[in-house]
């Protein structure tokens, strides 16, 4: 378990690496990989109490098979002093056979502690490199979203700067100059063409007052 433990931390120390020949998300990964340690450590911290209540169990029965054997003794002394020489030996027997599961009990459970201590050691390590891999996760995770945005600007700058947009531009100015040029030509024509009909406005206006004037001259004897 430790082992898988260790192989997942190498993995996510290797630097995006691996991920980045495979064509991995990153920052997908990364959060596999944690999840995944994460999962290891409940499993030890699992391990480790199961261990702990063992060594407590045994080491509750050790103490109870010693306070059977010192009460044996006890009462062998009681006996002796009364002069039963018979419920004096049976009491001895009885310490002896506590005085046994005692001892083998206290064996089995000073290896049990002995093994407690070991995975709890083994379990804080693993927390400490598991934060250590958090903070790295955090620290490259910010890298990749990074030179994701800058990779996506990059591209928007390429494509806003590219031939095609400068082409696209050149000939919208293009078309904006046809455009003011016609309506440049437009109104000169349209000038010219009112100058010429004010001319023949003028032109009609003049035979008009002049046949009027030459009216009123006839009427007036003037002619």
């Amino acid at each position: 378990m430790f082992k898988l433990f260790k192989r997942l931390s190498t993995v996510v120390g290797s630097e995006l690496n691996a991920m980045l020949d495979k064509a991995e998300d990153p920052v997908k990964m990364l959060e596999q990989y944690m999840r995944e340690m994460g999962e290891e450590i409940r499993e030890m911290e699992t391990a480790v109490a199961r261990q702990m209540a063992n060594e407590k169990m045994l080491k509750r029965k050790a103490d109870d098979a010693q306070a059977m054997a010192d009460k044996r003794q006890r009462q062998a002394e009681q006996a002796v002093e009364t002069g039963d020489d018979e419920l004096a030996r049976r009491a001895l027997e009885g310490k002896g056979e506590y005085d046994k599961q005692a001892s083998t009990l206290n064996e089995s459970w000073n290896r049990a502690k002995e093994d407690s201590e070991q995975l709890k050691s083994k379990l804080d390590e693993m927390k400490k490199e598991y934060q250590e891999m958090k903070l790295k996760k955090d620290t490259l995770t910010a890298r990749a979203e990074s030179a994701k945005a800058r990779t996506k600007m990059n591209h928007a700058m390429s494509s806003i700067g590219n031939d095609d947009s400068k082409r696209g531009f050149e000939r919208m100015e293009e078309k904006v100059m046809q455009y003011e040029a016609e309506a440049e030509t437009s109104e000169d024509i349209s000038s010219d063409s009112r100058s010429l009909d004010d001319e023949f406005n003028k032109i009609d206006k003049n035979k008009a007052v002049d046949g009027e004037l030459s009216t009123l001259k006839k009427k007036l004897g003037k002619e």
